[in-house]
């Protein structure tokens, strides 16, 4: 049985969800939840914007183009999603990295992501 991490943000508080519409989460339950399995750490609550999501189809993960047969209708600026910790990173580093809901963003980004890097792309900032 899966065993999910506790549901803490980066800020120490309860998790707040990320989107259910589109629904997102490792577990797909609208919230940025994590746990062993996840070994991708899909714990960053991203706000995509057309740069982010051209960058991320440049590297190999098209998160733009719908995919009816898996259930998902493509993404679009604006949108949240729980992104991988170390996308956000990659992305970070080559300056097209999104904002991040910090509510919304599991702690366990924290083993790959930095607090400071995080707070400084704080969609509330």
């Amino acid at each position: 049985m899966i065993k999910m991490d506790d549901s803490i943000n980066v800020l120490g508080g309860p998790l707040e969800p990320c989107s259910t519409a589109p629904l997102t989460g490792f577990f797909r339950d609208g919230h940025c939840n994590t746990c062993a399995e996840d070994r991708g750490s899909h714990t960053v609550c991203a706000v995509m914007t057309a740069e982010f999501l051209a960058y991320s189809k440049y590297v190999g993960n098209d998160l733009s183009t719908p995919r009816p047969d898996l259930r998902f209708s493509g993404l679009k600026p604006g949108d949240r999603w729980c992104l991988c910790a170390a996308r956000f990173m990659q992305a970070h580093e080559e300056g097209c990295a999104p904002n991040v809901h910090l509510a919304a963003t599991h702690s366990r980004a924290l083993e790959i992501v930095p607090l400071e890097v995080l707070t400084g792309y704080d969609e509330g900032r």
